[in-house]
């Protein structure tokens, strides 16, 4: 796999299909999403505006100029416009890193009759990432990650997880290290394509519920979840 063809930035308002984040059934309403939040937040951004500072091409992707807004309400803002697809993009940058490869397998993992087993090993090596994030299980899941050329939202889970940290590549002499925002990248990719898997009436639905999840990895972090 040629790693500069993922590290390229998506167009502003494109899913990684070529399609609008508008079409293809990525829209819906906040009533699965609303419920979820409380007062009593771990959201590592107290602003809008500080995750935009951190993350720069999210002004690009979601097109909104930052405000002091509470990332979460941003989020749900987003949402109740109908924009989910943009919202898949702000949790993909606003959840820490393993939060965000455990929230797009779990997703993924939606697709589970529809990926080919052979594949399978690309999930499973980024929830054990998840499950023991040392530089061995990284660079395990950077291997198989960077062995396929599909464009499966298992290969970028993989590459997600891979892109965590240490070096860009599973040749650590050949390449500098991983900027931090290739996980969110690849997060993004993988949750949109896992979306697009799905049968388009189905999309918001299950959108609004993968975005209400990772509202709660967001607020509670990976322990109310019980992946030990």
């Amino acid at each position: 796999m040629v790693v500069q063809a993922h590290v390229k930035p998506a167009h502003a308002g494109r899913d990684p299909l070529g399609r609008s984040e508008s079409d293809g059934g990525l829209n819906g309403n906040a009533s699965a999403v609303t419920a979820v939040v409380d007062a009593k937040s771990r959201v590592r951004f107290a602003t809008t505006r500080a995750l935009f500072e951190t993350f720069p091409e999210l002004l690009k992707k979601i097109g909104d100029a930052p405000t002091d807004q509470c990332p979460i309400d941003f989020l749900r803002g987003l949402v109740a416009q109908g924009r989910l697809g943009e919202a898949v993009t702000l949790c993909a940058f606003l959840l820490p890193r393993r939060e965000a490869v455990w929230w797009a397998c779990r997703c993924a993992r939606a697709l589970s009759g529809d990926f080919r087993q052979e594949r399978a090993h690309r999930l499973l090596a980024a929830e054990a990432w998840v499950r023991e994030p040392t530089d061995a299980r990284r660079r395990a899941a950077l291997s198989v990650g960077c062995d396929d050329t599909s464009s499966s939202p298992l290969t970028w889970l993989a590459l997600a997880a891979g892109w965590s940290g240490g070096p860009l590549s599973a040749h650590p002499k050949a390449l500098p290290p991983v900027p931090p925002y290739l996980t969110a990248r690849a997060v993004r990719i993988a949750v949109l394509l896992s979306a697009h898997a799905l049968e388009k009436d189905q999309r918001g639905a299950r959108l609004q519920a993968w975005i209400a999840e990772a509202i709660a990895l967001a607020q509670d972090g990976l322990g109310h979840v019980g992946i030990w």
